[in-house]
């Protein structure tokens, strides 16, 4: 199988509808890729249908497809290969507002292991994996489009400044604040200074209703 990435809300749409909710399901619980045959007659579904379906599936990321003659036989005479699916590697996830649950548990995963490989204390290697992560983001369209990929929903004010609606990690925020406003004003700093926005101007300002991040127009 591919490591394929879904977009989580077409993905969700097309899940929606019963009779491809129910073909993905029996495609996960095959011991197997199928068919279009096998789908079809597993379900009662007109063999068109099943096709039109599976290939939408497909076609959101949500099913590999391959081709395998299932006779066994080749060269001439052999047939042409069978159309076959099988789960993609993906997990859809969708969430109002966004939220990077995984990414702040791969961030504090890492801090604990650098923390035990390298004898650092936990908060320096917290501030270290925080600002990898940030390094990472892709920032080539503009820090703002980072940012508003990520879930931030970065919203720049009358001042020039620009400020965080929402905050991926609310609910991990909630239980452990400090720690969280710290992870992200490391990793937007790093994605700052990628994107060539000065270190300096993003500074923890917390307030009610948004994110605790706030980066300051240019020249502040």
């Amino acid at each position: 199988m591919k490591d394929v990435q879904a977009d989580p809300v077409s993905a969700v749409a097309a899940l929606a509808d019963p009779t491809r909710r129910s073909l993905y399901d029996y495609v996960l619980d095959a011991d197997g890729p199928v068919s279009r045959d096998d789908a079809s007659e597993a379900l009662g579904l007109a063999r068109g249908t099943a096709a039109f379906h599976l290939d939408r599936l497909a076609k959101e990321g949500l099913l590999d497809v391959s081709y395998r003659r299932l006779s066994g036989r080749v060269g001439p005479g052999s047939g042409r290969p069978t159309k076959l699916y099988a789960p993609a590697e993906v997990e859809v996830a969708f969430t109002i507002p966004g939220r990077q649950y995984e990414l702040a548990a791969r961030i504090l995963a890492g801090a604990v292991a650098q923390s035990a490989a390298d004898g650092v204390p936990i908060n320096e290697a917290l501030r270290s994996t925080a600002a990898r992560a940030g390094a990472d983001l892709e920032v080539d369209g503009g820090l703002e489009q980072a940012l508003d990929a990520m879930g931030y929903r970065p919203a720049v004010e009358e001042d020039g400044s620009i400020v965080m609606r929402n905050c991926p990690f609310h609910g991990l925020a909630q239980s452990h604040t400090a720690m969280v406003c710290g992870m992200n004003l490391d990793l937007l700093t790093a994605a700052a200074r990628v994107a060539g926005v000065a270190e300096s101007r993003v500074v923890l300002d917390p307030a009610p209703g948004r994110c605790c991040v706030r980066i300051l127009p240019d020249g502040d």
